[in-house]
């Protein structure tokens, strides 16, 4: 450390920092390393041949080891501080299974590793991400990889290794009580993947992309009890969308109540408005029933989740109602993407068009009952009201969750998790699905 010290001390001598500067950087740094095991099953069951598929998929069966090294360093001293963070990720192939596409095969790869020429399964695959980052009073500007947890931007965290995002943000914290969060992405990289892509909306199977998706928006604390959000987001040439939520909690005589509302409205950008640029391959998926409008972006999304708690239990209920011709749209390159929905769950996210949702949910903390580290959650979600040429499609997903901590001794931290879950849908193949992890983080800073 002493070398390592001494090193960054004259490199920042080089560049004009006094060692002050240099030892808030230093000594502010954090660094740790992730490993998590990961095992996945995947049943994509025969009934898809229903929807016109004639090819029977059959099982995804893989498992591997993924490391992610997390640093974080300070901020050098003075009236604008300088900093700079780093992500790397290795994931092991420990067995992939088969080759995709490969007639015969009882597991096919792709949902944990990249695929080589022949679609087998790479032996591991790493990425680097830099972030550059500058502080000004309470606002932070960041530039490079990034992995943004917003109404209209969210990474996806639910494989090996997590997908991660390039561009540009700013955080800005100088009203109190209100958080304001603004900035251009440009790439994406999946979570299954080494490759930087150009960003896309899910269905978007024309090879079109763009390489600008701004958002700005904010969170405001209006009292401890209420937060107030609202968000904008632009994916240049195919959507432009708006978001407002709001999250209360009340404390009752007995336990107490949250309530989540949501509401996105989304329609079309630039290329996406027109039937020319429609006809270049600037679409959305959703039914259209032969409109002039096909593949255009028309889209409002509103959902209402809340959630009583009492010792240990946590009951829940929620609705959700997609309206208009298209999909909910998000960034989506068709390698996984989250969307900030009460519906986004194991296997899907009930966002077709006119689809109508209402989910049940509830979870334990068995801390109640002296074993802390230990929860459970069980979840029920029905849709129905799916537009489609065969009139309206209905669909459901029931997802189980346990989950284990341990609280003590040299491990203290690794925790174990088994999710299992079921998909019956008359608009996707019917899917039966397990997910086996191991994680621990090991702090080195």
């Amino acid at each position: 450390m002493r070398k390592t010290s001494l090193a960054l001390a004259v490199a920042a001598s080089t560049l004009g920092l006094s060692q002050v500067a240099v030892a808030d950087f230093i000594g502010d740094s954090k660094a740790s390393l992730t490993m998590r095991n990961f095992y996945f099953d995947n049943d994509n069951r025969e009934s898809q041949n229903d929807i016109g598929n004639a090819a029977y998929t059959g099982q995804q069966r893989e498992w591997g080891q993924g490391f992610q090294l997390n640093y974080t360093s300070g901020f050098t001293e003075g009236t604008v501080g300088f900093g700079v963070d780093a992500l790397g990720m290795l994931g092991v192939r420990l067995d992939g299974g088969g080759r995709s596409g490969k007639a015969g095969i009882d597991r096919t790869p792709g949902a944990l590793f990249p695929l080589e020429s022949d679609g087998s399964a790479v032996d591991e695959f790493s990425q680097l991400g830099l972030t550059a980052k500058v502080r000004i009073s309470k606002t932070e500007g960041r530039l490079g990889t990034l992995q943004p947890k917003l109404p209209v931007v969210t990474f996806n965290d639910g494989r090996l290794l997590p997908q991660t995002f390039e561009g540009g943000m700013i955080t800005s914290k100088e009203i109190d009580n209100l958080t304001i969060n603004a900035g251009q992405l440009e790439h994406a990289v999946g979570r299954a993947s080494t490759d930087s892509q150009s960003l896309a909306i899910a269905g978007n199977n024309n090879g079109q992309r763009s390489n600008k998706f701004y958002f700005a928006g904010g969170d405001y604390q209006v009292n401890k009890d209420l937060l107030a959000q609202y968000y904008y987001g632009n994916l240049d040439d195919f959507y432009k969308q708006h978001f407002v939520g709001l999250v209360h909690n009340l404390a009752l005589p007995a336990g107490s109540l949250k309530s989540d509302i949501r509401y996105f409205y989304s329609d079309s950008d630039g290329k996406n408005g027109s039937a020319a640029g429609r006809a270049e391959g600037y679409t959305s998926t959703g039914y259209y029933g032969g409109n002039v409008t096909r593949g255009e972006v028309d889209n409002r999304t509103f959902s209402a989740f809340f959630t009583y708690s009492l010792d240990g239990h946590a009951l829940s209920g929620g609705y959700q109602k997609v309206s208009g011709d298209s999909n909910m749209p998000f960034l989506n390159q068709g390698d996984g993407a989250s969307v900030y929905l009460v519906t986004d769950r194991q296997i899907t996210n009930f966002t077709r068009a006119g689809e109508r949702t209402w989910l049940a949910q509830y979870a334990y903390d068995f801390a109640n009952v002296g074993v802390p580290g230990l929860t459970a959650n069980v979840a029920y979600l029905k849709g129905d009201q799916i537009k489609s040429a065969r009139g309206d499609l209905k669909e459901w997903e029931r997802d189980i969750t346990l989950s284990y901590v341990l609280q003590d001794g040299a491990l203290k931290g690794m925790g174990f998790a088994w999710r299992n879950a079921s998909l019956r849908s008359e608009a996707a193949s019917d899917i039966d699905q397990n997910r086996l992890i191991v994680s621990y983080t090991l702090p080195l800073l």
